[in-house]
């Protein structure tokens, strides 16, 4: 069964730093794309940042690009996403997701496998 599953959301002012963790239990893990998406109250599902199999090509929506990492541990089945000077703006849920076959895209229907999400706060 595949199992999809986010942490490391919270609280967090804004200027400061938060590392998001998604663990995937897929078996094509290691020649998947995984991507980190997010959703606001009353908005639509948004691309944040992608990281291809190797980790050798990333892609980062616009408005994170500079602040946020995203880098995967394909031996842990691991993706993490790491978020500094952060933002009110910021704030919403976060998703992991699974992309197979492999390739960078900002398309959330690309993505098979999601996560429950994780809620990230940034206050003011």
């Amino acid at each position: 069964q595949v199992q999809v599953v986010e942490s490391g959301g919270g609280l967090v002012q804004a200027g400061g730093s938060l590392r998001l963790s998604c663990v995937a239990s897929v078996s094509t893990f290691t020649v998947s794309t995984m991507g980190w998406f997010r959703q606001a109250p009353g908005k639509e599902r948004g691309f944040v940042a992608a990281i291809r199999w190797n980790g050798g090509n990333t892609d980062y929506a616009d408005s994170v690009k500079g602040r946020f990492t995203v880098s995967r541990d394909n031996a842990k089945k691991m993706v993490y996403l790491q978020m500094n000077s952060l933002k009110p703006e910021d704030t919403a849920v976060y998703y992991c997701a699974t992309k197979y076959p492999d390739g960078l895209s900002r398309n959330p229907g690309d993505f098979g496998s999601w996560g429950q999400g994780t809620q990230v706060t940034v206050s003011s």
